[in-house]
């Protein structure tokens, strides 16, 4: 077992650990998703591709649709809340924080008992003769002042990382249940909300959690076919909504750093301030700097006035927003900014919006959600140039590594292949843009989709119905096998931000 541990921590890759796990995730999702029933069985049943695809797109937080949401039913609605909720970059990040808690201790421990032995010399340990009273006397007379500092200081790192999984934790459950209850509280004062669910089945509390933990999460999903669509006039909704998403995403450094910042004032416990001066060695990526994390919020904001202003000016009077009064198109536009990034929940047809805005959108969904305008200080990344001299041995694997704008392009090609006869049939649907615009959306695991509509053939076809999933569900097979790995690489892109640097454009 000590040699399996080793080997998972010193051996493996993070990158296959965690494509192991949103694997083996997205394989069990299909299974119980498989074995539940939908609604209406005896008229529909998605194929099983359509539904590991939906498990994938739950999983990775993508919330890219092959199946309309009204054909779940209530207890596969629970499902995909827990994908989502195994997906999201929260979760998975506090596991890996424990994990490397628990990693840090073991290592602690191996080296306190390999320095012992080696104190204590090889022929006693053979003879088995050591006791507890040899090891804490041969220490205590072995340690010195150097010694028991370092002891200290990895202890007090320990339980520094142990704090922060508690901070994250508290953090976590209270928007969770704090949304969940405006969200209910909200049905059940507005009539109109109320409405919605009635008319399509839904349970208020399912509804609650669901379209929580999706925000939170920013997956995208909503258990409506029309998305937010169907809920553009309930701006009190759209507002509650918006605060979760950035929680949950673009502004978690930022609010994570300041929830540490209160605590170290209100306990005066070392541990968070340790957290706040000591973030390269806490090696948990969401901690950033305090510049860091201030030029974060700048950013994020800065963005979403450049889409909020831009928006208001191409859309104000399209058909996008119509039937919507001043106030409604406000909040309508806003919630269309700050979804852009990576939430994918959408209050307007893509289809129809202006082209300027849809070109702002793609930028949007392929930027990586800590993207800084500003530059950060040199210094603040020394500990990052420390861990690249460690890879080395990597270099290799590295060389042949592409970028991430390869990597789409490759994707876009191939679906261009996979899906040339519907190109050539069906160009208003099956455009170039269009698949563009779906493969950024799933590699930024957004959930953005063009749609697809029958009044756009040119061919007409008599059997053709417009359905309320996204334009993958129009796809061939192959097309759709080629975006579940898009949505895969999408959520570890993380891993391959720094690829493609062998590749010298002179």
């Amino acid at each position: 077992m000590p040699s399996f541990h080793r080997f998972l921590v010193f051996r493996v890759n993070p990158l296959w650990i965690q494509l192991c796990y949103f694997v083996c995730v997205s394989a069990l999702g299909f299974v119980v998703l498989k074995v539940l029933k939908p609604k209406g069985v005896e008229s529909f049943m998605p194929k099983d591709l359509d539904m590991y695809f939906m498990s994938v797109s739950a999983t990775t937080v993508s919330s890219m649709s092959t199946v309309e949401m009204e054909v779940f039913s209530n207890t596969q609605l629970i499902v995909l809340t827990i994908l989502m909720v195994l997906g999201g970059e929260v979760f998975v990040s506090v596991m890996g924080l424990h994990w490397l808690s628990f990693t840090f201790k073991k290592q602690q421990t191996e080296n306190k008992v390999d320095s012992v032995c080696s104190d204590l010399g090889s022929s006693e340990i053979e003879l088995g003769v050591v006791s507890l009273n040899d090891v804490e006397s041969k220490t205590s007379g072995k340690e010195d002042r150097y010694a028991i500092n370092t002891s200290f200081s990895e202890d007090f790192r320990l339980n520094s990382i142990r704090y922060l999984g508690y901070v994250i934790w508290c953090y976590f459950l209270v928007i969770h249940v704090v949304g969940v209850q405006l969200i209910s509280v909200y049905l059940i004062f507005v009539p109109s909300a109320r409405k919605v669910l009635k008319n399509k089945g839904l349970h208020k509390l399912t509804f609650s959690v669901f379209t929580t933990v999706s925000t939170f999460t920013n997956c995208g999903f909503i258990p409506t076919n029309e998305n937010m669509m169907v809920f553009n006039k309930n701006s009190g909704l759209l507002l509650l909504l918006i605060p979760q998403i950035l929680l949950g995403n673009t502004m978690y450094p930022p609010c994570l750093r300041f929830l540490i910042w209160v605590l170290g004032r209100l306990t005066k416990r070392g541990e968070f301030n340790y957290l706040l001066k000591n973030f390269h060695h806490i090696r948990y990526k969401h901690l950033l700097p305090f510049r860091h994390s201030c030029l974060l919020v700048v950013t994020v904001f800065g963005f979403i006035v450049v889409q909020f202003l831009l928006f208001c000016c191409m859309e104000w009077n399209s058909e996008a927003l119509k039937g919507l009064n001043t106030y409604e198109k406000l909040v309508a536009a806003l919630f269309q900014s700050v979804n852009s990034r990576h939430s994918g929940e959408s209050v307007v047809d893509l289809s129809i919006i202006s082209p300027a805005i849809l070109v702002l959108s793609v930028i949007m969904m392929y930027l990586p959600p800590y993207t800084t305008f500003l530059p950060t200080k040199n210094d603040e990344r020394s500990g990052r140039s420390r861990e690249k001299e460690k890879r080395r041995k990597g270099q290799l694997v590295e060389n042949i590594v592409f970028s991430q704008l390869s990597y789409l392009a490759v994707f876009i090609i191939l679906i261009c292949i996979t899906e040339r006869k519907q190109l050539k049939d069906d160009p208003l649907n099956f455009s170039v843009v269009n698949i563009v615009v779906e493969v950024i959306s799933a590699y930024g695991n957004v959930g953005f989709s063009m749609g697809y509509s029958c009044e756009r053939q040119l061919n007409p076809d008599a059997s053709c119905k417009d359905a309320w999933y996204g334009f993958t569900g129009r796809w061939s097979d192959k097309g759709k096998m080629i975006l579940i790995l898009v949505m895969f690489l999408g959520r570890l892109k993380k891993f391959n931000m720094e690829g493609g640097k062998a590749w010298k454009l002179l």
